[in-house]
């Protein structure tokens, strides 16, 4: 996330080549949790492609998905899922890859495990955010509705 705004974000790596039933999963629990899935780039280079595998997996679902090769970059992503929460404020600035986020300014987790487990874990392994962690763990066990 680079645009300002209000909160912090919470972003899901993903992938194509991960199994359905994992993203499926992270789908469900992005929705709730109010997350961001971000994809490297197109399904066979083609965006119509890319357009109707995301909507096939998504449905009904009301989750925000973005294409973004520099965000793995920019996180140092280099598997999938990885999990990164972005402090409320945090600005990007020009760097080498088209735009840096401070170091301080997120927190990584990578594995194939569920958002409140990464969230439980960055609170654990990072306490600075854990007041950010928090918001989206809440959002997750809120009951549906």
């Amino acid at each position: 996330m680079l645009k300002n705004q209000s909160g912090p974000a919470f972003l899901v790596f993903v992938s194509f080549a991960m199994p359905e039933a994992a993203l499926s999963r992270l789908l469900d629990q992005a929705e709730r949790a109010r997350a961001s899935l971000v994809l490297r780039g197109l399904v066979d280079g083609s965006l119509v492609r890319t357009v109707a595998r995301v909507q096939q997996l998504i449905g009904s679902r009301r989750v925000a998905v973005q294409i973004d090769p520099q965000a793995f970059d920019r996180y140092a992503i280099t598997q999938t899922p990885s999990f990164v929460l972005v402090r409320d404020g945090a600005t990007a600035a020009p760097c080498a890859n088209g735009l840096c986020i401070p170091a301080d300014g997120y927190v990584m987790a990578a594995g194939d495990v569920t958002l409140d487990y990464a969230l439980a874990f960055i609170q654990r392994s990072a306490p600075a955010f854990s007041k950010d962690a928090d918001a989206f763990l809440k959002r997750l066990k809120a009951p549906a509705g």
